[in-house]
């Protein structure tokens, strides 16, 4: 009996034992291994030392619990709309969008986390984006911001994407979605509009009339020429010459007449008889 009770017991031990092995076997991938998801990336805060230079990437990964404790962040892209109200070289008042493509520079994550935070972007971007737009609007007037918006917007980009880099924040796109003028300005501009309209109405009233004199002045030119040439021509000729309009005048005229219904030609010096009104009564006619 004592011998099955020492057994039991060393059984009952080794149980218990493996029972706390796999225990801790369960308990270590929770508390000593993470996961990077594709389109992110770990940077490792190591309680002794700092956060380390190495960013891990997509994947399983190890760490000392509570000595090792990693920050997830997203590399892919995101966007930002960053909306102002400023001023042009020339007094007018303006609100510029502009939308923004960016995500962190890998390698500078470290200092990202150092220096910013998780919350990097919104402690960045719309700093630097007001105070590019401001400075940018300011050295424009209002009519260029709309004749040379595209390279005011190259413009604006070029000088956030420069100062993005410096806090390692690298932009893909920045671009100008809209841009809105002050009341004053944009009556403004429908009154130019208005005054350019009636100017070019102008402009073409007077050219027609230009155009009307000129035709009034060759026309009178012709005729006074033609005149000329009849009365040159009965000097030489006599009056053969309008013996000849004449017969032409009157071959028109009988030719537009015998094309008409209306008309009937009788003989001359003969009698016939017309039955005018359905027997009412006879007429000669000569």
């Amino acid at each position: 009996k004592v011998m099955a009770g020492a057994s039991a017991d060393k059984l009952l031990t080794a149980i218990s034992r493996g029972g706390l092995v796999l225990g801790g076997l369960a308990v270590v991938p929770s508390t000593c291994l993470f996961d990077v998801d594709g389109g992110q990336r770990a940077v490792v805060l190591n309680m002794m030392t700092g956060v380390e230079d190495k960013v891990r990437g997509e994947g399983t990964h190890f760490k000392v619990p509570w000595l090792m404790q990693p920050k997830i962040y997203s590399i892919r892209l995101r966007p930002k709309l960053i909306q102002t109200t400023t001023g042009t070289k020339d007094l007018q008042t303006i609100t510029i969008h502009v939308r923004m493509l960016f995500r962190p520079d890998v390698a500078g994550l470290p200092t990202i986390h150092t220096t910013l935070g998780e919350d990097y972007d919104e402690r960045v971007i719309p700093s630097i984006a007001n105070e590019v737009m401001k400075a940018t609007i300011a050295q424009y007037n209002a009519e260029q911001l709309l004749t040379q918006r595209e390279h005011v917007s190259q413009e604006i980009r070029e000088a956030i994407v420069h100062r993005a880099r410096q806090f390692n924040i690298l932009m893909d796109d920045v671009s100008i979605t809209h841009l809105t003028y002050g009341k004053e300005f944009a009556r403004a501009i429908e009154e130019k509009q208005v005054a350019e309209q009636d100017a070019e109405r102008q402009k073409f009233i007077v050219a027609a009339s230009e155009q009307e004199r000129q035709a009034t002045v060759i026309r009178s030119e012709g005729e006074a020429e033609a005149a000329k040439m009849i009365s040159e021509a009965l000097k030489e000729h006599g009056s053969g010459l309008i013996e000849v309009r004449r017969i032409d005048a009157a071959k028109d005229i009988a030719e537009a007449l015998s094309k008409s219904p209306n008309v009937m030609y009788l003989p001359n010096g003969q009698q016939m008889l017309l039955n005018v009104g359905g027997g009412g009564g006879q007429r000669t006619q000569a």
